[in-house]
């Protein structure tokens, strides 16, 4: 392994790790070194995981709730025991709902908000001791293209996302003399069961087959597809290595050429 991504004696605190993206970049930094905690509400697909990983490189914090002050921080204190200090940060963990603005209830937007803005403050504000006094901190928030532009059906999603670029674009300022970079990485439709929970819905309500939903969803994608797991596991590695250190502040779209106009 090249020492660009050699991440050996890091320890990565990665949320929502059970499936999906959070899984793909688990994955990613336990082979290029790291000590990786799997955080994550649900145990059995956290497990699973860390079944996948190199022996002794993971260890699983469940009922990790990013929404709750308490749960993370008992959820860190299993991580410190178990790993000690957090050098990288990737807050992954979130949740889409659809609906029409006019009919999305005020419940529905606190809580897309609360899973996916206010966690990424709790959380980072939970770690960023760790993350400063390490010599090669690392924040990278998983926030997506509807955080660069808007999409019609999800504005508290899109609101939170944005939320979310803003936060890292302010934190990069705040941490850029101490050696600790923060980043945002903003996949595009990405071939997740979030979005198999999206297009099996979509199907539901409209009775067009699964082909014409994909197609639709990955319409704005000049490639014309879904993206893949790794493929953002890929980019979170680099922004993780020591050959990003000068890279901070950034919302980097992994979203197959499609343009940001917002």
């Amino acid at each position: 392994m090249s020492d660009s991504t050699d991440l050996a004696g890091s320890h990565a605190l990665v949320t929502g790790a059970g499936s999906g993206i959070g899984a793909a970049i688990a994955r990613r930094l336990a082979a290029a070194g790291a000590r990786v905690t799997l955080a994550g509400r649900r145990e059995a697909p956290l497990r699973g995981v860390a079944a996948e990983l190199p022996e002794g490189s993971a260890m699983v914090v469940a009922e990790f709730d990013v929404t709750s002050p308490e749960a993370i921080d008992r959820g860190l204190a299993v991580a410190h025991a178990a790993f000690g200090p957090v050098s990288i940060l990737v807050n992954n963990a979130g949740a889409a709902e659809t609906a029409p603005f006019a009919k999305m209830t005020l419940e529905q937007w606190q809580r897309v908000i609360a899973v996916d803005l206010t966690s990424v403050f709790l959380v980072t504000q939970a770690v960023l001791a760790d993350v400063r006094a390490a010599p090669a901190g690392r924040i990278i928030n998983i926030a997506s293209t509807a955080g660069l532009k808007g999409y019609r059906y999800v504005s508290a999603y899109s609101a939170a996302k944005h939320g979310v670029i803003g936060l890292t674009r302010s934190l990069a300022l705040e941490l850029a003399k101490t050696g600790v970079t923060v980043n945002a990485v903003c996949p595009g439709y990405t071939d997740t069961p979030l979005v198999a929970e999206a297009v099996a819905a979509i199907i539901a309500k409209t009775g067009r087959s699964e082909a014409e939903v994909i197609a639709e969803l990955t319409a704005g994608n000049p490639q014309g597809r879904l993206i893949r797991p790794d493929e953002v596991a890929d980019t979170v590695l680099w922004l993780a290595s020591p050959a990003a250190r000068s890279i901070t502040g950034q919302a980097i779209a992994i979203a197959g050429g499609e343009v940001m106009t917002g």
